[in-house]
């Protein structure tokens, strides 16, 4: 649930444009208040699932999100739509860390990788499958059902959460106020900054507040707040000691990105096969198929290569899979691109959700000790929805640059494409706007390229089990000699 309506809203984008009298500007927030309202909280939410217990939290945030879905169907202008989205993103922050912390908590650190691969097949599957629901809903009721179909998932699951999900251990932790603030109002600077940046020519918004001033102050408060938690004396809200182990903070590097890159590719491909290519939602959404089945397929299997192999080459190959697919497809958005031609880079998009989500999210929790799974769960997923967030606002103002710079001023016409869902945009411009939307695609496929030098250098957790396993014995066998010793005569012990 929280995935889906994470991409969901991007297919029925042309039908909430019209329907709520907006533009792809305001559409665009209806995403980023989700996701920012997601990400902003999760570093305390994971300790709330620390002190409370993982499955305590999590009802009281399936709760919220349920209903906090109710609102967003029964809304009726732009405005009230983002304030329930905000609702709705608080929900999810208290749910997704207690997923990942109850896998850590429960599962060994040699057997976690097949659990976290099926964690991963969900993760990939359900980010992917929320336009092709969202499509489905859209062409045969109308966009509201993209957020009343959660109303009975959500009954059912909190039905099964209170049978199944285990009463785990708690731990007593402070909570650091201070360290929300500074983060929460660090991000919606910065957030906000890049999103309205082409809106206000990257200038003045009203009076002294400008675009690149509101940009610099978020930079400067999210250094404040990693001083704080720096010099914080009482309990942190994120232990930089997380950080010691390379592979945790080289885990987070990879998964920002990719919540940057499939965040991003979403809206651009979206709107040209509706604009453009005048498919329906439901048949814009199938393109997407080849990708989820190939990730819901081999998402398990890579998730028992995970505890045998170095994650460098997993991670690694799926996240080359990631930069190819989505260049691909930046490369060959036409008007005349035949389908299948579309569903090629699909397939190879399909492997990289496969073999990246599971190594990151093992090699990221593999060596954390329970006490701090709540808090390394809520830095990984506050991590990888930062880079969610920032790709939401930076591909909304590429979209509307790549169009500005094709068809001038009336570039901002056609930011939300077709008004008319099923209708494609009028010949004369179907190219340039095609064009556009490809070349939105190449900043996500280049950012891919960081997560790949940066998994490049996981050092390998099954090297340092097994030396772990050679000290202990080398230590036992000291041990053993040196009572030898003590029983040995005098004379030839000297």
């Amino acid at each position: 649930m929280i995935l889906v309506d994470s991409t969901i809203v991007s297919v029925a984008t042309p039908d909430i444009i019209s329907s709520l009298h907006s533009d792809i500007n305001d559409v665009v927030w209806v995403t980023s208040a989700y996701l920012l309202a997601y990400a902003v909280p999760l570093l305390i939410t994971g300790r709330l699932g620390d002190r409370y217990g993982p499955k305590n939290v999590y009802l009281v945030g399936l709760a919220i999100f349920t209903l906090a879905s109710l609102w967003c169907g029964l809304t009726g202008s732009i405005g009230t739509l983002i304030v329930a989205r905000v609702f709705q993103g608080l929900g999810a922050a208290l749910l997704a860390p207690q997923t990942m912390s109850v896998i850590t908590r429960i599962f060994p650190a040699e057997r976690r990788g097949q659990a976290m691969g099926f964690w991963g097949a969900v993760a990939g599957v359900a980010t992917l499958a929320g336009p092709i629901l969202g499509g489905v809903l859209v062409d045969q009721l109308s966009w509201e059902w993209i957020f009343f179909i959660n109303v009975p998932v959500g009954v059912i699951g909190f039905g099964l959460a209170m049978w199944l999900v285990p009463s785990l251990p708690v731990h007593s932790h402070r909570f650091d106020w201070l360290g929300v603030g500074l983060s929460g109002v660090g991000m919606f600077l910065l957030v906000f900054g890049i999103q309205e940046g082409h809106e206000y020519h990257w200038g003045t918004i009203t009076g002294i507040i400008s675009v690149p001033l509101l940009i610099v102050l978020g930079v400067l408060v999210l250094a404040g707040f990693v001083v704080w938690q720096r010099f914080n004396k009482a309990e942190p809200l994120v232990p930089l000691v997380l950080f010691t182990d390379r592979n945790f903070s080289l885990a987070n590097v990879g998964i920002s990105v990719v919540g940057f890159v499939i965040t991003a590719m979403v809206f651009p491909f979206m709107l040209y096969a509706q604009a453009v290519r005048g498919l329906t939602p439901t048949r814009a959404a199938l393109l997407l198929v080849p990708m989820a089945l190939v990730t819901l397929l081999l998402s398990p299997v890579v998730g028992k290569l995970v505890d045998r192999y170095h994650p460098s080459l997993i991670a690694g190959f799926g996240l080359t899979c990631l930069c190819v697919a989505v260049a691909w497809l930046g490369y060959i958005l036409r008007p005349g691109t035949h389908i299948w031609a579309l569903l090629l880079p699909m397939v190879v998009l399909g492997l990289a959700n496969a073999f990246m989500w599971a190594p990151l999210s093992v090699t990221a929790t593999r060596m954390l000790p329970p006490q701090n799974a709540g808090a390394g769960a809520g830095v990984y997923n506050t991590t990888r929805q930062v880079g969610a967030v920032l790709g939401s606002a930076a591909i909304a103002s590429l979209m509307e640059s790549r169009l500005t710079s094709h068809f001038g001023a009336r570039g901002a016409a056609l930011s939300g494409g077709a008004q008319t869902p099923g209708k494609s945009l009028p010949a004369a411009v179907q190219s340039g706007f095609a064009r556009a939307m490809g070349e939105s695609l190449y900043l996500p496929a280049l950012l891919a390229v960081v997560a790949i030098v940066a998994v490049a250098f996981f050092t390998n957790p099954h090297a340092r089990r097994g030396a772990h396993a050679a000290r202990g014995s080398s230590a036992a066998s000291t041990r053993a000699g040196a009572g030898s010793a003590d029983r040995t005569p005098a004379h030839i012990a000297t």
